[in-house]
């Protein structure tokens, strides 16, 4: 026996006789009933919504079915508890528009007015539920489920509106059960084996208590891991299902919690002699005191009449969670105003006048408080507002499960507004922390989510970002480019301002480059010093003292004109370390060249009759370096016109910094500089090469030519490097090519003769110098 439906239909009585005893409601009407038992069967439900339908007697009327009896029909039927039994019993009594008024059949279909146009409720919609259970499964994080649900109208539908909302909540289900407990049990048992080998922790259970209750059994016998039970409100607030402690920190939703005065001494005032008027009263004393009243139950010892039902302890005298049985009350009440607002004037009653089809009508406008405060009323579809407690299964201090409202549901609130928390929960196995169920960890920033083949979106692998994007969200779906200045971090979850790359004062290489370029500097100075001291030396005046110094005022020139290349590229500094390089080499390579030719020529000069010195004189040579250098001043002139050298981002040669260099302007501009030098160096070379085996004691031919070499050979591979070379290292080759050229030079022309100056003076004489040209003559 379900004692809570033994509940339901004496609560039905208490109301009645309630309704009874009132002035204002149904005044000198007697509202009668009839209980029927319909044992959740369907053929038991139409069979006894025929009775309703045709008359009260037990045997159909098979000469006049379609006609009622007089005075028999009945004018509303509340109930049915379960759903499939009330769509059948719909079905059947909306043909004849015979009211009825539901406290406990929530499946949505019912709602549907084109077939079922004389049902009412007084619980929501299991649409309203299923949205309801959708937002808390969202709210509480979990993404991962299994669901099972009973092989019925109830469960089929509710779970349909359920995974039809969990998908638009972006809520994945592992598996989703069905049963129903006429079914064979091996059913049951690969159900229970689907639940325990799942990877989901949370599980939606749609099921009516009947099915709920054979599962959790089947499920007894081999514990599944622990498991978050997610209960509709069918079984969520039976307290048959408290002694299964697996349930443990279950929540779900369920009508809210009610209080009806006097209805706990009316299920109590029941007596032995009142027991034996009804044969359910009958049966539930017996069960309950394991005894039989006057011999109906064979074996048994006969009730004394000490037995006490103050002192049972079952659902039945259990009205703490007054949930469903308020949705009775209601629903009673709402029959009792809708036949007063047919029969009764302001006045009197005329109870002949009973129509259904009127009270139908009438039905559909009550809009009553109960007794108790409740409001009544019905939306179009027969429907209620949908409003719900939401349920936790707590350990009270006795060490036993109870249930505890933690929040609350509200349909005809706000979008977004409709649910709420009062307090905390207790998860399963008591924990305080919310318990994780997902099929894939949550992606952080800097990854983005990739299906995985063959299964829900839900289950996915974290994928990090390629190179040059970020995703700053958790679970993003893809990656996003940085803009052009900016590059992801380590983590590539924000995207950065690329660092600026330029050849900086403080860098390690800079400090060697410009400590090499000072060097060069002041060696210049030096041998131009010693050279000054000297200048009075055999050794100075024969290689063109004139020349000399203004070479060595170039080479100082070329030392430091490597600096301006250091430091970050300005307008001004682009322009200046290109002219200046290109005019001073120019000027350097101008001075070279002329020494070459005044050896030659000074060697011609020794030939008879010659008088080639005449031609290439001081002034002719000063001319010679001044036209040369000039010719690069205009080139350099034309391109700072044109198109000058500026600063210029590159963002493009590497894609995790920029390098700040000297854009170039015009191309043309660059090579033509560089092409004047290397015209001017090649010819030095050739000249040079021509007159290394000239006879001369010291002969600085010789010197030019290898410098010559040097300088080629160095910018030669300058090319390839300058064209190879990353970021500020392309810079660097450049400085290292000036500042190798410059030291060739030096080097190879003028410290021999520094070193025969200051270490070999006896050398240092015209005597020396001629008595070395007439051995070679002879």
């Amino acid at each position: 026996m379900d004692l809570r439906e033994l509940r339901f239909a004496r609560a039905m009585e208490f109301t009645i006789h309630e309704i009874n005893n009132r002035t204002d409601l149904l005044p000198g009407i007697i509202l009668g009933y009839q209980i029927y038992d319909s044992c959740t069967s369907v053929p038991m439900a139409i069979k006894v919504g025929f009775q309703f339908a045709n008359g009260l007697e037990p045997v159909f009327n098979d000469t006049n079915s379609c006609v009622k009896s007089a005075g028999a029909a009945v004018p509303a039927i509340l109930g049915e508890s379960s759903s499939t039994p009330s769509i059948s019993m719909a079905r059947m009594l909306g043909l004849f528009s015979i009211p009825q008024v539901s406290h406990f059949a929530t499946c949505a279909c019912l709602s549907d007015k084109r077939e079922f146009p004389a049902f009412f409720r007084t619980i929501p919609s299991d649409h309203h539920q299923a949205a309801a259970l959708a937002k808390m499964v969202k709210y509480f994080g979990w993404t991962w489920i299994g669901a099972v649900r009973s092989d019925s109208d109830y469960g089929n539908y509710g779970m349909a509106s359920f995974l039809k909302a969990a998908q638009e909540e972006g809520i994945c289900v592992e598996y989703s059960e069905s049963y129903y407990r006429t079914q064979p049990r091996s059913k049951l048992e690969r159900v229970a084996n689907v639940i325990r080998r799942s990877t989901a922790r949370v599980i939606v259970a749609f099921l009516a208590a009947g099915e709920m209750r054979l599962l959790l059994e089947e499920l007894t016998k081999q514990p599944p891991p622990p498991l978050q039970w997610i209960g509709s409100e069918t079984w969520i607030t039976d307290p048959g299902f408290l002694k299964y402690n697996m349930c443990a920190g279950a929540i779900g939703f369920s009508i809210p919690r009610s209080v009806i005065p006097g209805l706990r001494e009316y299920l109590l005032d029941l007596s032995p002699a009142q027991a034996l008027k009804s044969s359910l009263l009958t049966e539930f004393w017996e069960s309950s005191f394991s005894c039989s009243l006057k011999g109906s139950s064979e074996g048994a010892r006969e009730c004394d009449g000490s037995e006490d039902i103050r002192a049972l302890q079952n659902t039945y005298t259990d009205t703490s969670q007054l949930r469903v049985t308020n949705m009775v009350y209601k629903a009673t009440y709402a029959i009792a105003h809708a036949i007063h607002g047919v029969i009764c004037n302001d006045t009197q009653c005329d109870k002949s006048n009973r129509v259904p089809l009127q009270i139908l009508d009438q039905l559909k406008r009550v809009n009553c408080t109960t007794k108790n405060g409740y409001q009544v009323s019905f939306d179009s579809n027969g429907d209620p507002v949908a409003v719900y407690d939401l349920i936790n299964w707590q350990v009270n201090k006795d060490g036993r499960l109870d249930f505890v409202t933690v929040g609350h549901y509200d349909s005809s609130r706000p979008r977004g507004q409709e649910f709420s928390m009062s307090r905390a929960i207790s998860w399963v196995l008591g924990q305080k922390e919310v318990p994780r169920s997902v099929c894939s960890e949550c992606c952080p920033p800097g990854t983005r989510k990739a299906v995985q083949k063959g299964k829900p979106v839900c289950c996915y692998d974290c994928i990090p970002c390629a190179e040059g994007e970020i995703s700053n969200r958790t679970d993003s779906l893809d990656c996003r480019y940085c803009p052009p200045e900016f590059w992801p971090n380590t983590k590539r979850d924000s995207c950065l301002p690329k660092p600026v790359e330029f050849l900086s004062w403080d860098d390690n290489l800079s400090i060697i480059l410009t400590v090499f370029s000072i060097t060069g500097a002041f060696i210049a100075l030096s041998v131009a010093a010693v050279f000054y001291k000297h200048r009075n030396s055999p050794i100075v005046r024969a290689n063109n003292s004139e020349l000399s110094f203004l070479l060595l005022f170039s080479l100082t020139l070329c030392f430091l004109c490597s600096l301006t290349f250091i430091g970050r590229p300005t307008q001004w500094s682009c322009m200046l370390r290109h002219t200046a390089f290109g005019i001073t080499f120019v000027l350097c390579i101008s001075c070279v060249l002329g020494k070459t030719i005044v050896v030659l020529m000074a060697f011609r000069a020794t030939l008879p009759g010659s008088n080639a010195m005449k031609w290439f004189g001081p002034p002719q040579q000063r001319l010679s370096v001044l036209t040369f250098t000039l010719i690069q001043v205009l080139i350099c002139v034309l391109w700072l016109k044109i198109s000058p050298p500026s600063p210029f981002r590159n963002i493009k040669q590497y894609k995790e910094r920029i390098i700040l260099e000297c854009g170039l302007g015009s191309n043309t501009g660059f090579w033509a500089v560089l092409g004047y030098i290397g015209f001017l160096a090649l010819l030095c070379f050739i000249l040079a090469f021509l007159a290394r085996k000239l006879p001369d004691n010291f002969n600085e031919a010789k010197f030019i030519t290898f410098s010559m070499l040097i300088f080629c050979a160095v910018w030669v591979t300058f090319i390839p490097a300058y064209v190879s070379s990353p970021g500020k290292f392309t810079v660097a080759v450049e400085i290292f090519a000036i500042l190798a050229s410059s030291f060739g030079l030096i080097i190879c022309i003028f410290v021999p003769k520094c070193f025969i100056i200051v270490f070999r003076p006896d050398q240092n004489t015209k005597k020396h110098l001629m008595g070395k040209v007439s051995s070679k003559a002879l």
